[in-house]
């Protein structure tokens, strides 16, 4: 996923390119980019790349944050139960309740997403993240459009 392979009709500027991910935000809307540029992101680093996002969500007053997890090839749960429970919960004070993600064409990921997110959602009911406007697109510019 860049401006290159999914042929973009908006800009994106670079933020940070970090150890297994790069953030970019849309230029002129409240939009952030998050592309895992690997095939696994260990959970430090998971939790460094959402950090610096976040500094960028409270900068820029960005409300929608679109994850690229195409590249990915590792499902990894205690990595997705901080984002959920932690990572978002903490964003949706800051405005942060669009999220869009764009997943690898991998059956086995799409469905360990799926179960895991319904195990998170069973775990903690009561949190932000039920509340939020999340969905999954097939490419980059459908997931800013919409």
């Amino acid at each position: 996923m860049s401006n290159t392979t999914d042929n973009l009709k908006d800009n994106l500027i670079t933020h940070s390119e970090l150890k297994h991910a790069k953030v970019s935000f849309v230029e002129g809307k409240p939009i952030a980019i998050v592309e895992a540029t690997s095939s696994y992101i260990p959970i430090e680093e998971f939790k460094k790349t959402f950090e610096s996002i976040g500094k960028l969500v409270k900068e820029k007053h960005i409300t929608k944050l679109i994850f690229d997890k195409r590249p990915l090839t590792v499902f990894h749960q205690p990595s997705m139960e901080w984002y959920f429970t932690e990572w978002k919960e903490e964003m949706y004070r800051h405005g942060l309740k669009t999220h869009r993600k764009i997943l690898p064409d991998n059956k086995v990921f799409k469905q360990s997403v799926k179960i895991g997110r319904e195990k998170i959602k069973e775990n903690y009911p009561g949190l932000k993240f039920n509340e939020m406007d999340i969905q999954y697109k097939d490419n980059l510019q459908d997931a800013i459009d919409h």
